[in-house]
Formats: C-alpha cells, structure tokens, sequence
C-alpha cells in the first residue's frame, strides 16, 4: 500500500492502492533467459530465441505473454560474472489454475537449459490483479 500525506499531515492512499478491487486474482510469473553459452563463442541470438518461443513457450500460454529484451549479469558456476544479452517472459494467469501452469513454466525452463547448455533459467512468481 502506497500512502502520501497532505500539507496536514493526513494520509491518504496514492496509485495502486486506490484500485485494490479491479480485476481477478492472477499470478505472475517472470522467466530470465540468458543467452551466453558455455564454451562458444556465438550467444543465442534473437531470432533462435523467438524461434524457441514460438515452439515450447507459446503453446503452453496461447493466450498471451510479453518479452522484454535485456541486459543481464550472474555469477556463473565457476564463480565467474556472466554478461550479456536476456530475455524476460511475462506470463499472467488466473491463481486458481497456478499449479497446472507451474508445471508447464518448468517443462520450459528445462528445455532451454537442456537445448542450450544454460545454468538455469531464472523465474519469479507474484500474486497480482489483472483485467483484460
């Protein structure tokens, strides 16, 4: 909850707060794709990963998502910083069918670690409202 104060002193609730009933409980779940490959030169460029977005991701979320291209940094298993060129994958689903979907974002995330060589895939999850 966001609060601002009046001159007075008076709290009052400022931006989201004020909506607090619009829309249906959704969950959010943001997935990091790094694109840095062990031991090779060439990362995973921009059209293998829409290619790799429109065989495995979309499927499982025909109804929408968004991708946010990126700038990302980790620390590699040999302790090393990783730069380089990311992916975000924004998924919003109704909660009530959080388990299922759960299941699909982690037969994701196993095949791009499986297809490209990757550490992991990264991935939050949020309850939210969302209306459509």
């Amino acid at each position: 909850m966001l609060v601002a104060l009046l001159g007075a002193g008076i709290p009052v609730l400022v931006g989201a707060a004020l909506h607090t009933d619009v829309g249906e409980p959704y969950q959010e779940t943001r997935l990091y794709f790094g694109t840095e490959r062990p031991d090779v030169r060439q990362t995973i460029g921009e059209r293998e990963f829409m290619r790799f977005l429109d065989r495995e991701i979309t499927p499982a979320f025909p109804e929408g998502l968004t991708v946010h291209e990126g700038f990302g940094q980790w620390r590699g298993k040999d302790g090393k910083a990783v730069r380089g060129t990311s992916y975000e994958v924004v998924l919003l689903y109704p909660e009530k069918e959080a388990e299922e979907r759960s299941a699909r974002i982690e037969k994701i995330r196993q095949a791009y670690e499986d297809q490209y060589r990757q550490d992991s895939v990264g991935r939050s999850d949020d309850k939210v409202h969302a209306e459509f």
